[in-house]
């Protein structure tokens, strides 16, 4: 039996072609507002690795926590021999998963956009688990999603875990999810981690920690830009905030000017204005309440099987299916 396989569905120029029309389109309108994807080069992901690690920065410990509480449940009511993550990084608290599902003869497919993370992941987890039966997919998860072929007979777990749903805005959730449901068959199901709306000071904090661990990684943002666009943003022409946003109930992260200048990025030939004190939005990032999330997945023609959160109800692992 074949244990490894890569698909890469994306070309060469895929990155680059969308950091240019996200940072043009971002950068010229009001507010300013770009993705957060382009954090993640590999200071970034060092830099992120140690926020998850922060006092401040509850959401990774209680998502493995729940995992490690409920992982066998999650293996019980699912049954599934094949196992589909969404952004799946380094695929770490994902192991809970994989050991509790029974890993020989499991069918692991982990997409991500980063083919260095996908075959570092996967040659860790293939030399972890001799039996698991891995291809990697490299894939635009927000695009419709097309996957390697597995097992028809039995069910299929997605998993979309991390709270990663909070990154799309609101309109946009229940058509993502819609797709998931798209590809889905009655025996399968979908795992969601949502971290929940809580005390905005918390909220806040985790966000802004008294480190500067978190203002660190939103300022990598311009060194990745000066780097790959030609830019010449000044970090410490910027400051880091956090702020709660309660109408649309998530927190953004942004970078305020702290003077009026002109930032040139001659890759795109623009020159952007920002005022003194101007904001610009670089991360949104969902909170939720139980409620909001089963009318979204219902939206979306999906049903809550079980949901698991933290002894605080701070977060909440979702368990959903077809009804």
């Amino acid at each position: 039996m074949r244990t490894y396989g890569y698909t890469d569905t994306l070309d060469a120029e895929h990155y680059a072609r969308a950091l240019r029309a996200d940072i043009r389109d971002g950068l010229t309108r009001t507010p300013k507002s770009t993705a957060p994807t382009w954090f993640y080069d590999a200071r970034g992901s060092e830099l992120f690795e140690e926020i998850t690690q922060l006092k401040e920065y509850p959401l990774w410990r209680a998502e493995l926590g729940l995992f490690q509480l409920h992982a066998l449940d999650i293996a019980e009511r699912t049954r599934a021999r094949s196992l589909v993550e969404l952004g799946s990084g380094s695929s770490t608290k994902t192991k809970l998963i994989l050991e509790a599902l029974g890993p020989a003869g499991l069918h692991y497919v982990p997409v991500d956009v980063s083919e260095d993370a996908l075959h570092q992941a996967g040659a860790q987890l293939a030399q972890e688990y001799p039996g698991l039966v891995l291809h990697a997919l490299r894939a635009d998860f927000t695009a419709p999603l097309i996957l390697p072929e597995l097992p028809s007979d039995e069910p299929r777990l997605l998993a979309f875990i991390g709270s990663t749903l909070g990154n799309f805005r609101r309109p946009a959730r229940v058509p993502f999810l819609r797709r998931l449901r798209s590809i889905m068959r009655p025996e399968d199901f979908l795992l969601l981690g949502a971290d929940l709306v809580k005390d905005t000071e918390e909220m806040i904090a985790a966000y802004d920690d008294g480190e500067g661990v978190t203002a660190a990684f939103d300022k990598n943002l311009l060194y990745v830009l000066n780097r790959e666009l030609d830019a010449d943003f000044a970090p410490d022409a910027f400051e880091h905030r956090a702020v709660w946003n309660s109408e649309e109930q998530h927190i953004e992260m942004r970078l305020r000017s702290l003077a009026a200048q002109d930032v040139e990025i001659r890759r795109l030939g623009l020159t952007v204005h920002f005022d003194r004190d101007e904001e610009w939005i670089t991360e949104r990032s969902a909170k939720f309440t139980t409620d909001g999330l089963r009318a979204e997945l219902a939206a979306a023609g999906l049903k809550i099987d079980q949901m698991w959160t933290d002894p605080d109800a701070d977060f909440a692992v979702v368990l959903a299916a077809a009804p």
